[in-house]
C-alpha cells in the first residue's frame, strides 16, 4: 500500500513542477512580447569581435563596412 501511495506523490510532483514551468515560460513570453528589447544598430563590441576574427584569419586585412544581412523566410 505504501508503494502506491508513492507513486501519487511522485506523480502530483510532477504534475506541479510541469503546471509550474509551464506558468513560468507563459509569463516570461508575455514579458518578452510587452517589452522587447531594443535592437542597438552599431555595437561596438560586436565589430571589435567581428574585426579581430578578419584579423587573424587574414593577417593585413582591414574591416571597412560591417551590415546586418536579414535572411528572407519562405
Amino acid at each position: 500500500m505504501d508503494d502506491v501511495n508513492l507513486l501519487v506523490i511522485c506523480l502530483n510532483a510532477f504534475i506541479a513542477v510541469l503546471i509550474l514551468l509551464s506558468t513560468l515560460g507563459l509569463g516570461m513570453q508575455l514579458l518578452t512580447r510587452l517589452f522587447p528589447v531594443p535592437v542597438s544598430r552599431s555595437d561596438s563590441a560586436l565589430t571589435a569581435a567581428i574585426s579581430s576574427a578578419v584579423t587573424s584569419a587574414f593577417p593585413g586585412a582591414r574591416l571597412t563596412h560591417v551590415e546586418e544581412i536579414k535572411e528572407r523566410r519562405s
